[in-house]
């Protein structure tokens, strides 16, 4: 572990070419089994044995006490010039990492927490159906950290996860928010049903307001496209469907302020 090679120079160089592949396609990520990360902050949060390399400008690699962050990683420096064009954000800070990806199973979201009464997994849950804004994906996630989320439930139409503006919104909560691509999101809600997780869809059409409903309980909360909401299939499976109050000439709120609102509201409930 340790510096890899000499520094490198040129845009040319076929690592600088891969970053900038893996920053910008899906499929080059996946068929890797990485992404990039970029900052100091998610530097510093990132799990060490999940950073498979670091990348380093030369004027951070300058300062002694930024190196000593480098020990026992494997790193390459790169020329600060360099290092701008392989950076994904327009002020780089001068470190990015790839990590090697998560990989959950349902079991892991369920079963992370207890009720405290009585001891039994008491999820919470956000299951996404075509959520197509990275800021937005990468949001929920962060705000689902704070609200005590038990896991993230995505369909394959949504962004990806590791998009890099998603990584970025996450402020770090990708390390530590379990999340899954379901291939089928109306067999997840027939599984979360029989394990007792009842399902809320956040529909215009719901009966009841939000905070109308009891969450102490297994809950999971459905939250569709930005602009057309939750498809009529999966609105149909969902248990209730309960509705946000909103004045004025608003037909609907954007898809991570109403994933906020659902969240800590059960929180609220919980607490």
């Amino acid at each position: 572990m340790g510096r890899v090679g000499k520094m490198i120079t040129s845009t040319a160089n076929a690592q600088v070419k891969q970053l900038i592949q893996l920053h910008k396609k899906a499929k080059i990520r996946n068929a890797q089994d990485v992404f990039v990360v970029e900052g100091m902050k998610m530097f510093r949060e990132a799990p060490r044995d999940r950073i498979a390399k670091a990348y380093v400008s030369s004027s951070f690699y300058e300062e002694a006490e930024r190196r000593t962050l480098l020990e026992g990683l494997s790193y390459e420096v790169v020329e600060d010039q360099v290092f701008r064009a392989m950076s994904d954000t327009q002020t780089p800070q001068g470190v990015l990492c790839i990590l090697r990806q998560y990989h959950y199973g349902l079991e892991e979201l369920l079963g992370k927490t207890g009720s405290p009464k009585s001891g039994e997994p008491n999820p919470l849950l956000l299951v996404l159906e075509n959520l197509q804004d990275p800021g937005n994906l990468g949001t929920i996630l962060r705000t689902a950290e704070g609200a005590g989320v038990t896991g993230v439930i995505l369909n394959r139409g949504s962004v990806d996860i590791y998009n890099p503006k998603t990584i970025r919104s996450t402020m770090g909560s990708i390390y530590r928010v379990p999340f899954l691509y379901a291939e089928d999101l109306q067999e997840i809600l027939g599984m979360l049903r029989q394990r007792g997780i009842r399902s809320f869809a956040a529909h215009l059409k719901g009966a009841d307001f939000y905070d109308q409903e009891n969450y102490q309980g297994g809950t999971a909360f459905l939250i569709g496209n930005e602009s057309n909401g939750l498809s009529q299939e999966l609105s149909d499976f969902a248990d209730a469907y309960i509705r946000i109050p909103m004045e004025g000439q608003l037909e609907s709120l954007n898809a991570a302020v109403s994933a906020a609102i659902l969240m800590y509201e059960a929180y609220r409930q919980r607490r």
